[in-house]
């Protein structure tokens, strides 16, 4: 077993990550920029800021394995550009441990500048001499779940035409990249998706159905070359669909919608 540094570990993939490594026997340490209650009792809590650089060179030391999972869409050129450029640093003068990364299907053919800073950190652990493993994935569950909920609370609901998204149990990404701590430096892993793809427009309308409110449907097509890119399915694997939980049984485990 070995020592792992989570990144990120008090979010919603990274809370996961720290369990399973934790069932899997591994020590656990979580890097955050303040001291919150930890997802499992034995894990180590270092305050480090990858914004700064402050104390991400104490956080790896002693440990041969980052899982690097924080990002932040809102600043992503601070956290996943700089901040990852930052932590590589740490690592190449903290024995070189080995760097697992999460990252998005995509982020290769979709023009936003949250992907473009994604792609960014993965050719920044690709150039690093340190031994490395990337893992793109689709969308997880609750994303498009928000996603769903922010669009069906508008009195008319616009849905971009010809979207389609394939959402991810987040467990089924936590498991992959604990094994992928096991495994050993691997490179850039195959893309990993959810076990389906659904028209974001048939989404819409499921959860629309469980509101006693109607609302309409306007499809409208999204012009621009992101528009064309989601279009074209470029945020999609249909050919590498996991296990894990089915968006079916996870919607079936979810809140209802509140009304506006």
């Amino acid at each position: 077993m070995t020592s792992v540094l989570v990144t990120g570990g008090t979010g919603l993939l990274g809370r996961r990550v720290t369990r399973a490594l934790a069932a899997d026997g591994h020590t656990v340490r979580i890097l955050s920029r303040t001291a919150p209650g930890l997802p499992v009792p034995s894990a180590e809590t270092v305050v480090g800021d990858l914004g700064t650089g402050a104390g991400l060179l104490r956080a790896v030391t002693g440990t041969s394995t980052i899982v690097h999972c924080a990002t932040d869409p809102r600043n992503s050129r601070a956290v996943d550009v700089e901040g990852t450029g930052r932590l590589l640093e740490a690592a190449r003068d903290a024995g070189r441990p080995h760097v697992v990364h999460v990252s998005i299907v995509g982020v290769d053919r979709i023009p936003t500048e949250y992907y473009r800073s994604k792609l960014a950190a993965e050719e920044a652990i690709e150039r690093s001499g340190l031994p490395w493993t990337v893992l793109r994935t689709t969308q997880f569950h609750e994303f498009v779940l928000r996603l769903l909920d922010r669009l069906t609370g508008l009195p008319v609901v616009p849905v971009p035409r010809g979207w389609q998204v394939q959402p991810i149990d987040v467990d089924e990404v936590a498991r992959r990249l604990a094994d992928a701590v096991v495994a050993g430096p691997a490179g850039r892993l195959p893309d990993l998706g959810g076990p389906d793809v659904f028209p974001v427009v048939d989404l819409v309308r499921d959860r629309l159905r469980e509101s006693p409110r109607r609302r309409p449907v306007l499809q409208l097509p999204l012009p621009g070359a992101f528009g064309a890119a989601l279009r074209a399915g470029a945020n999609l694997v249909p050919g590498n669909a996991s296990g894990g939980r089915t968006w079916p049984e996870f919607v079936a485990g979810r809140p209802q919608p509140v009304e506006r």
